[in-house]
């Protein structure tokens, strides 16, 4: 009995053909390492990968069960290294020959991701297009948006009743992207405010977004033609705790008592309070937000309500800047794409799925 085991002991078959390689469409730092199988593959414990700088000593990195034919090694990239493959059978190991020396290097295009390559250019390509076009003076059409058609109307109306108009970006912070919205729509008001010679009261709840603020609604009066007119104190920080701004842009919604509210941002439970006092003045209120929770408030207190990616279009909309309109147009077309491939791939599937269908095919 002992004779047959040392006899199986010595007869373990180490695997063959090692081969090591960069590891193809990664970042760089790794190398994979692949082998035959060997021939006792169905009664070892597993294989253990060893590696080596110079082709001498050899360090164990890895260990693997049976019956796997590849490992990745996490390398430094440049440095050269071997390799070597034992299978491992309990404490008994036969080792394989020493692989050629391979090193890891960053590539350049990640082949298994070239579907958003290509998404990209096409995409890309719709923008550019329709940009070009509308830098030519093409019309687009953009679905119209009464929230945002309401605004001429809403300006005009201060303007005749001789009040004000108040423009809350809500308590959002500069980096979300319900503020940059924002801020955008905000530059377009504050245009409108000028040509017309309209007060526009600003207050805000975060000091970055103030500042950023205060800028956006000065170039807006220098691009109108009326630098003087702009009041740095129409646009000014309020408090940044969140009913302590809802109480004071309600004060300012009752003793100001503006023709007009705008409330687009992001906004949370303080949402109902201002749109509420807001339409007790009798107001009218354009508000947006992308915040879900907070739409309903906002439906039910004002006017119009700018939901999902009308905020997002909304400086395009107002503004009819080509750049803007382009983009807003090629993201539409880009969606339709999207749209019909998943309908055909649906399709196709259900067609491969039931065979009865593919005479309909």
């Amino acid at each position: 009995m002992t004779g047959i085991l040392l006899i199986t002991i010595f007869c373990l078959a180490p695997p063959t053909n090692v081969h090591a390689c960069d590891t193809p469409n990664d970042g760089g730092g790794s190398i994979t390492i692949r082998w035959q199988l060997s021939p006792d593959d169905q009664t070892i414990t597993g294989y253990e990968i060893y590696r080596s700088e110079d082709g001498r000593e050899f360090t164990k990195v890895g260990f693997i069960g049976k019956g796997r034919t590849s490992f990745e090694d996490n390398t430094e990239d440049g440095q050269k290294y071997y390799y070597k493959i034992a299978a491992l059978q309990d404490t008994n190991r036969a080792f394989s020959e020493i692989s050629k020396p391979a090193f890891s290097t960053p590539q350049w295009i990640d082949l298994n991701k070239i579907n958003i390559f290509v998404g990209l250019i096409i995409f890309g390509g719709l923008i550019f297009y329709f940009i070009y076009h509308a830098r030519k003076g093409k019309e687009l059409y953009i679905r119209k948006i009464a929230g945002l058609q309401a605004v001429d109307d809403a300006v005009g109306r201060a303007t005749e009743m001789g009040k004000s108009i108040l423009y809350s970006l809500g308590l959002g912070y500069v980096e979300d992207v319900a503020t940059i919205a924002s801020l955008n729509i905000l530059g377009e008001v504050a245009k409108k405010c000028a040509q017309y010679d309209t007060k526009l009261i600003c207050p805000n709840a975060d000091p970055i977004v103030y500042t950023v603020a205060r800028e956006v609604v000065k170039e807006s009066y220098t691009q109108a033609g009326r630098p003087d007119a702009f009041n740095p104190d129409c646009v000014y920080f309020l408090t940044d705790s969140q009913f302590a701004y809802a109480a004071g842009v309600d004060g300012i919604m009752v003793r100001e008592k503006p023709a007009t509210n705008f409330l687009i941002g992001m906004f949370y439970a303080e949402s109902l309070i201002l749109a509420e006092t807001g339409a007790s003045t009798g107001a009218i209120q354009i508000a947006g937000t992308d915040a879900l929770a907070q739409l309903p408030f906002f439906v039910t207190a004002c006017d119009y309500t700018l939901i999902g990616e009308e905020l997002y279009a909304a400086s395009a909309y107002i503004s009819k800047e080509p750049l803007l309109l382009g983009a807003i147009k090629g993201e539409d077309m880009g969606k339709l794409v999207i749209t019909i491939i998943l309908i055909s791939a649906s399709i196709i599937g259900v067609l491969t799925k039931f065979p009865i269908l593919k005479l309909f095919r």
